[in-house]
């Protein structure tokens, strides 16, 4: 009983050491595009939206069902990145819901929604 045990255990310390040999860490799969976007897989959507899901309770596998163009591991890697990571990620998130709000008010500035239907009717009478 006690060779088994040895020899079992030698066995599990060689694969452990084959495994570890073969390990190799990797960056989430993050790009950051030329307007400062962190974007997933190489796809268009953006770490803000899987994110955003996963905070709203989806799970990896209902993310990657929304959003097709989505690799399942990939979105494993983001989540994990994030968990590992939350201040940092968070930070990002919160500049960026900054801008969005920034750029909100700016269009609502431009083109103000007061009167809006009066002036579409008003086009569409001078299409007429």
């Amino acid at each position: 009983m006690a060779e088994w045990k040895a020899a079992a255990t030698a066995q599990n310390t060689e694969s452990e050491k084959r495994l570890g040999a073969s390990l190799t860490p990797t960056s989430p799969p993050l790009i950051v595009d030329a307007d400062g976007v962190a974007r997933v897989g190489g796809t268009r959507v953006t770490l803000d939206t899987v994110i955003g899901a996963y905070q709203d309770g989806a799970s990896p596998e209902e993310i990657v069902l929304s959003y097709d163009s989505l690799d399942l591991a990939d979105v494993h890697a983001v989540i994990a990145y994030y968990l590992r990571n939350r201040r940092t990620v968070e930070g990002y998130l919160s500049r960026r819901q900054q801008v969005a709000e920034a750029v909100r008010r700016e269009n609502e500035q431009r083109w103000p929604a007061r009167d809006i239907r009066e002036r579409l009717l008003a086009r569409r009478g001078e299409a007429s």
